[in-house]
């Protein structure tokens, strides 16, 4: 049976694991979170990058996965092209919905939340000069959204009055009223997107792209070659590289996506990237 293994510095993939359970039942999904550098927004590109690069070729070796997604934008524009050199495995990536923003909107304003990280990087500006050229695209890299969608998966609602202190470092930038669309650019997000639909201007459309994510891997499955000989007969892996804050809080979530209790193991391979508070 053919395997995936998602990829990310937390547990933000967790909401593509979700929607690849309702789409592709009874594959095995393995996941891998480093959370030993969580999060990637706020690491230095370099080293990062090695570290990416390693890190997954270490699970690719461990866990034989027939797809790889690496469920992290920031992770995704950053080591996205050096993963698919360096391994033989077919890997899909999340980037920013920039282009779905650009054809939903009727203002032509269209707004993105993403890491710090990933509203810096000039793949941003490419994406949005080649699929949204006729839109003004105002982005806010979101430090606390992150954190605050660890917590809520964990079953803690954000706080209001914080979630509506990080919207604001979107919409309340020059322009921000007229922004129609948002697009989620941090797959942690997706926990927060009910939140942040009631909190958020009510006219604004909010798009969450693991829908989509999980769909282009249930393609991509679709074209690999059956496994050669017998699948190993392991429950869903779901890895770490450092435990997890408030993991007790962090299993029943797990369950619910079907990772079992002793499924739930450190993974060790490079040495870790300095962490900055």
């Amino acid at each position: 049976m053919p395997r995936v293994l998602a990829f990310d510095s937390g547990i933000g993939g967790l909401g593509i694991v979700a929607q690849l359970r309702l789409l592709l039942p009874g594959i095995p999904v393995d996941y891998l979170a480093d959370t030993a550098v969580f999060p990637y927004g706020e690491q230095p590109d370099s080293a990062l990058r090695a570290r990416i690069v390693r890190l997954v070729g270490a699970a690719i070796e461990r866990l034989q996965p027939s797809v790889v997604v690496v469920a992290c934008n920031t992770a995704s524009t950053l080591a996205l092209d050096s993963l698919r050199a360096a391994y033989d495995v077919p890997f899909v990536g999340c980037v920013p919905p920039i282009k779905w923003a650009a054809d939903q909107t009727r203002t032509g304003t269209i707004g993105l939340l993403a890491t710090r990280a990933t509203v810096r990087r000039p793949y941003l500006k490419a994406l949005s000069a080649r699929f949204a050229p006729d839109c003004t695209l105002l982005a806010y890299g979101a430090r606390g959204l992150a954190d605050m969608a660890e917590k809520a998966f964990r079953g803690t609602p954000p706080d209001p009055a914080l979630l509506r202190t990080e919207l604001a470092g979107l919409f309340a930038q020059p322009g921000g009223s007229a922004i129609d669309v948002v697009g989620l650019g941090c797959t942690h997000y997706t926990f927060l997107l009910e939140a942040m639909r009631d909190i958020g201007p009510p006219h604004v459309a909010w798009l969450d792209p693991a829908p989509a994510v999980a769909r282009q891997v249930a393609r991509v499955l679709a074209t690999c070659p059956a496994p050669h000989g017998p699948a190993p007969a392991l429950p869903d892996q779901f890895c770490f590289t450092a435990e997890p804050r408030d993991f007790a809080a962090l299993r029943p979530g797990l369950a619910a996506l079907g990772y079992e209790q002793d499924a739930a193991r450190p993974f060790e391979a490079s040495p870790v990237v300095e962490h900055k508070e």
